[in-house]
Order: C-alpha cells, then sequence, then structure tokens
C-alpha cells in the first residue's frame, strides 16, 4: 500500500489546522489524522466549526420550520433555498447530533421533497425527479447524520430507477411508477442529455451508494451498484468520454475542481464515489489519480476553479488560489484511494 503523503509535493497539514478555519480545520483532524470521530480533538472542533464559520453562519439563514428562503421541496431559488443549504452543510461537515436545526431541516425537506414511492423532486410531484438530485440529496442526508427510515424508500427508488426493475416506461401514463421527461430511463438516462446516460448524475447516485451502511443495502441495491460502476468504468475516468446529448467533447468542468460541488461535478468526484465503493486500488483509476496529483502546488495544495462566488450563503475564497476545501477534498481521496 502506498504512503499516500509520498504523493505530495509540499505539507499543507499546518495551513489546514489553522484555527482561523475551523470548519476546515474539523474535517482534517476527522478524516486525514488518523483521529476517530470521538477523539476529544475532533469533538473540541466539531463543535467550533458549529458555533463560528460556515456552518453557523448558514444556520442563521433558516426559517423556525426548517427551510432556506422559501417553504416547499426547496429546489428554487438556486443556490440557497433547502436543497442547496443541505447539500452545503453536509459538504462542510454540519451534523443532526451537533445542531438540532439540522435535524429539524431534513426532516422538513423529507416531508416536502420526498414522494411515497421515493424520489427526492424539485416540484413536490413525481416527475420532478432526476438523477442529479436524487444522488445529492442521498448523499447529503446520510452525510448530515439523518437515519430516518423513509431513506430506505429513496435509495431503493434510486436503485430501481437506475436498473429498470419495476419502472414504466415514460410513455404509460396510467402506471403508478414511471419514468418522467427528467429521469427519462433507466442507466443514467436524463432529458437534459438528450436521453442519453448522465455521468454527472451517474457520479452522484454512486456517492451516495458510496455512504449507504452495507446493511441497509438490499438486493436490488448491489445490482444498481454494480450497474453504475460498469458504466463509470466504462471509459477511463480521466478522459470523462461519457455520453454527451449535446455536444461533441465532455464539459471541461470535470478538470475544475471546486467548492461547494451542487449538479456540475468534477473528477475529484467521480474518483471519490469509486474510491468509496472500494475501488481505490483498482487500476482503471490510476490515470485519474495522476490528474488529481498534477493539480497541486509546491506546498500540496489545490487551487479552487469551479465556484459560487455570490449565488450561495458563504464564498469559499478566490478562484485560482489555493483553496483549503479544495485541498481538503483532494487529499480525502488520496488517503482513501492508497
Amino acid at each position: 500500500m502506498m504512503d499516500w503523503q509520498s504523493q505530495l509535493r509540499g505539507d499543507p497539514f499546518p495551513w489546514l489546522l489553522e484555527d482561523e478555519s475551523p470548519g476546515v480545520r474539523y474535517l482534517a483532524l476527522r478524516d486525514l489524522c488518523g483521529l476517530s470521530r470521538d477523539d476529544p480533538q475532533v469533538i473540541l472542533a466539531r463543535k467550533e466549526a458549529h458555533i463560528n464559520g460556515p456552518i453557523a453562519t448558514i444556520l442563521v439563514g433558516m426559517n423556525e420550520a426548517g427551510y432556506w428562503v422559501v417553504p416547499g421541496p426547496g429546489y428554487d431559488p438556486k443556490y440557497r433555498s433547502t436543497v442547496w443549504t443541505l447539500i452545503l452543510l453536509a459538504q462542510l461537515g454540519a451534523s443532526v447530533n451537533e445542531d438540532e436545526r439540522i435535524a429539524r431541516a431534513c426532516d422538513y425537506l423529507l416531508g416536502c421533497a420526498l414522494t411515497s414511492h421515493g424520489q427526492f423532486t424539485a416540484s413536490g410531484a413525481p416527475s420532478g425527479t432526476a438523477d442529479c438530485l436524487q444522488g445529492d440529496l442521498c448523499w447529503a442526508l446520510p452525510e448530515l447524520g439523518c437515519s430516518d427510515p423513509r431513506l430506505d424508500k429513496a435509495f431503493e427508488w434510486m436503485a430501481r430507477s437506475l436498473t429498470g426493475e419495476g419502472v414504466a416506461p415514460m410513455s404509460e401514463r396510467q402506471a403508478e411508477v414511471r419514468y418522467y421527461a427528467g429521469k427519462c430511463g433507466p442507466n443514467f438516462a436524463c432529458g437534459s442529455n438528450n436521453k442519453l446516460p448522465c455521468a454527472w448524475g451517474a457520479v452522484k447516485v454512486m456517492l451516495a451508494f458510496s455512504v449507504w451502511p452495507a446493511a441497509r443495502r438490499t438486493p436490488l441495491i448491489e445490482r444498481a451498484i454494480q450497474q453504475g460502476v460498469d458504466f463509470l468504468f466504462g471509459v477511463d475516468p480521466a478522459t470523462a468520454a461519457y455520453p454527451t446529448g449535446y455536444s461533441l467533447k465532455p464539459s471541461g468542468n470535470w478538470w475544475k475542481f471546486g467548492f461547494p460541488v451542487f449538479y456540475v461535478t468534477d473528477l475529484l468526484q467521480l474518483v471519490e464515489a469509486l474510491v468509496g465503493l472500494g475501488f481505490g486500488s483498482d487500476p482503471r483509476l490510476v490515470n485519474a489519480l495522476e490528474i488529481i496529483c498534477q493539480k497541486q502546488d509546491e506546498q500540496g495544495r489545490w487551487p479552487l476553479e469551479y465556484e459560487y462566488t455570490g449565488k450561495t450563503w458563504v464564498d469559499f475564497s478566490e478562484k485560482k488560489r489555493p483553496n483549503k476545501w479544495v485541498t481538503l477534498r483532494a487529499l480525502r481521496v488520496l488517503r482513501a484511494a492508497a
């Protein structure tokens, strides 16, 4: 097994552990320094991250009922409403065990955006579902510490919609469970990608499966995971040469590492999903991991290349400059892949 730190050109740890960045400090201690989650240092850092920094700022904006900006399913307006805010909070390391408001927000979203058949939806109706939305929320809620039994139904739908088992074609309008214009078919087919498989959606779905406990994975979910892995490894992930419905080549955003990450994804998140599913040592990831390593500077830091400055609750530094959050993302992948 390779010593993952030998891949670094410098030592970014003192920078990541600076007190002025409590959120990054907490996640670096938790995910990179080999400390257990109940280590006193980690517990103290987690509390600090929820009291000071982005998590605290975001929670101030929450309505007492559990939503941000407007009530309802929470997809609009981007990127400050409930859906995006919970995805962001999950990436920041927020926890239902640290602040009751986070648990309230998770419960609110499950009540407003999850249908009876398990689709997370932008509109409140089953037709408002999409792989990117389903995957993002099925990842974010468990990551926040939400273990609500309603999530079982969401993961079952996500798996079923991937394999096609028990889901009628979108043309069968009388069917109780069917595909729609957005989520239009199995194997990540997406209306926004001209009905071809969408790799951005695939990454979100597979990342969600990677955090779902093995004890809660049904045979259907296991079949879906295998199908998704086969899809993502159907090309060299470093090339991102997946189907493009309206372009002749992959989006350049695959190679722009950013923070936060919403439905636009990058190579870093693709590798994170596959590594999380146990493929860190797979030789098919070698080229992608090499690209990740090449993006660091001489101090072992990664720049912010894709950002949402001014669009969400908190800004995360300047574009093209070394960024603690992106560096944290890269280091977690390299450590997990070692």
